[in-house]
């Protein structure tokens, strides 16, 4: 099976037949590294009864590695060139795992609704530019995947993964933590890709974890979340003001919660966001 992973000479065959030129704009960068691809699948988990989410297939270099493993591979590719011709690469180089493969053209931040079972694991290389959405929108619309591996900019890596207090600790730090713990697990260079992006990969591995219990939704929680980093260098009082109605509510709400007025969003947990979102809802009782 060493020969059915795309080599840069076939990558680059197959974009030049779908006259193909990378855009920034999708973020398309492709990995032409055998080694990198296995070692990514190996990291990931994925074993023959795993049902594996892809976003952005491209030309189809982890698609095939995700395949080997015995895998079912539910691909989301937005080009439809790319979409259409995944199925015919996967048959030409790994015929046996022709009938494992569903490809859905279309922007994954439109998908709702997915062909065949369930995806218990997600495993891509997300575009830069849409990776952090994309991944809250998948972890939020599909709780059978339990477990996933995404390789991202390095500087949303580290976002991601980030814990309070930390200097990189942001909004996809936080929503992320509603659903899974995160951590990142290794970098990968950029002369693995076609073209060379300007920066190294992370890879973030997942695992689902139930968000805090609360009686406040996630769209409660997730309010007083963008609300907290909305202006990053605002004491939480402030920051919340627009929320509660005022300083001196937000102030109170926040003592009620067990958290300090003068704190700023950096340093509170999911829990405590939580915990606030909650007077959210008594004050609009």
């Amino acid at each position: 099976m060493a020969d059915a992973l795309l080599d840069p000479r076939t990558l680059r065959a197959l974009a030049a037949e779908l006259n193909l030129r990378p855009t920034k704009q999708r973020g398309q960068n492709f990995v032409h590294d055998a080694n990198t691809v296995r070692r990514i699948v190996a990291a990931s988990g994925v074993t023959a009864d795993d049902v594996v989410l892809e976003i952005g297939p491209g030309l189809g270099s982890l698609t095939l590695g995700l395949l080997e493993t015995g895998a079912q591979v539910t691909a989301i590719e937005i080009d439809p060139p790319l979409a259409r011709r995944l199925p015919r690469t996967v048959q030409q180089r790994l015929p046996e795992a022709s009938q494992r493969l569903r490809v859905v053209e279309a922007d994954a931040l439109d998908v709702t609704d997915l062909p065949g079972p369930p995806p218990t694991a997600v495993v891509a290389n997300l575009p830069y530019n849409v990776s952090v959405p994309v991944l809250l929108h998948v972890l939020a619309r599909w709780d059978s995947i339990t477990r996933g591996l995404v390789m991202v900019q390095l500087e949303v890596a580290d976002r991601l993964v980030a814990g309070p207090g930390s200097r990189t600790y942001g909004v996809p730090s936080v929503k992320l933590a509603w659903y899974a713990s995160s951590s990142r697990i290794g970098t990968v260079p950029p002369k693995v890709f076609w073209p060379v992006p300007n920066v190294d990969s992370g890879l973030v591995a997942l695992t689902r974890r139930e968000p805090p219990v609360t009686s406040a939704s996630r769209e409660e929680v997730f309010s007083v979340i963008d609300a907290a980093f909305a202006q990053r260098r605002k004491m939480l009082r402030g920051a919340l003001s627009g929320l509660f109605g005022s300083s001196a509510q937000a102030a109170a709400a926040l003592e009620a919660s067990g958290v300090d007025p003068q704190a700023r969003g950096e340093v509170l947990g999911v829990a405590d966001f939580a915990r606030i979102a909650e007077r959210l809802i008594d004050k609009d009782v």
